[in-house]
């Protein structure tokens, strides 16, 4: 099924999302947590800009402010409800009456969608992701996948259309959970309750959402040592890492680096782990790739170290870390 276009209101022809980050060792579990209470939808707002305050936008759980640094989180919990990700600027009268017919909208759905704003000046890694050209520009995002909805200014009927047909599509891909925490919710009737986590994965997990990965870190650090072969310990401190890495990154000034010095290590870690975290999952691989195929000693291994991270980060499982893989070999024989 596909959300269909109308006058003024065309979806991009194309994006440069190329399957957004699947947060393996963490989705099953943050997906329901997201879904048993709100603040799994706050504490994505909330890491996104740390000791600003947590509070979600607009005073609604299902409205969110959204940075580059974050941006994984929406990604997480794409698999639980859609996303409707708003990229607008505060001078644009289009804008602001886009985003009030969404705001209205999420809180009307009470749940069902959450609403990720994204300042497109000041965030121009996830517009860079989305290729928009202007504002504003609306785009969904189901189980990891971009999904185009509109671009300009619309009628709020028919942004209610393009809402009605986003919740259709992820139905029909069986993305259909809550962000609420209604009275009495909880596993239907007949289905097994979520087994809680281990106790160094849930205090890794609070971590996150208070936006603490270095507690993150140490938390599952605890538990590979106590469970080396630990696959979902192992994927989230490379999760965790990278958080922490991006944390108070500039994406202009890592990119302007890495162009400007092509034999750098760590600048080119950086773009890799940018363009990973803003779902540009092949690039980030070729980069490393491509750095490893041509470089030598400790470099060399520095970046084979880093790549594998990332490999754990996407999942052992996803095509496009089997392909990597082909080509880290070819890259290092």
């Amino acid at each position: 099924m596909t959300i269909p276009n109308t006058p003024g209101g065309a979806a991009p022809s194309s994006m440069n999302l190329r399957g957004a980050v699947d947060l393996s060792a963490l989705k099953a579990r943050a997906q329901a947590q997201a879904s048993s209470a709100p603040t799994a939808a706050q504490g994505a707002g909330g890491a996104a800009s740390p000791g600003a305050g947590s509070a979600p936008a607009g005073g609604s759980p299902y409205i969110v402010d959204v940075t580059e640094q974050v941006f994984p989180q929406l990604v997480q919990l794409s698999a639980q409800v859609p996303v409707i990700v708003a990229l607008g600027a505060s001078w644009s009268d289009q804008s602001s009456q886009v985003l009030s017919a969404l705001e209205s909208i999420a809180v009307e759905q009470a749940g069902r969608v959450l609403l990720a704003r994204v300042d497109f000046e000041t965030q121009p890694g996830i517009a860079q992701a989305f290729q928009a050209q202007g504002v504003p520009t609306v785009v969904g995002i189901l189980k990891g996948q971009p999904v185009p909805l509109f671009e300009g200014a619309l009628p709020e009927a028919q942004i209610r259309t393009y809402v009605d047909e986003l919740l259709k599509v992820a139905q029909a891909n069986g993305v259909s959970g809550s962000l609420s925490d209604a009275p009495g919710a909880g596993p239907a009737a007949g289905e097994p309750a979520e087994e809680p986590l281990p106790p160094h994965h849930q205090e890794a997990f609070d971590a996150i959402e208070a936006g603490d990965y270095a507690t993150a870190a140490a938390a599952y650090r605890k538990a590979l040592a106590e469970q080396p072969a630990d696959a979902d310990a192992k994927a989230g401190l490379a999760q965790v890492q990278l958080m922490q890495r991006l944390q108070d990154a500039d994406a202009t000034s890592l990119r302007t680096a890495a162009a400007d010095a092509p034999d750098s290590v760590e600048a080119q870690l950086a773009v890799a782990d940018l363009d990973l975290s803003g779902g540009h999952v092949e690039d980030a691989f070729a980069r490393l790739t491509t750095f490893i195929a041509r470089s030598s000693g400790e470099d060399r291994e520095t970046a084979r170290v880093r790549l594998l991270e990332l490999f754990d980060i996407v999942g052992p499982t996803d095509p496009r870390v089997n392909k990597a893989r082909s080509a880290l070999a070819r890259a290092l024989f």
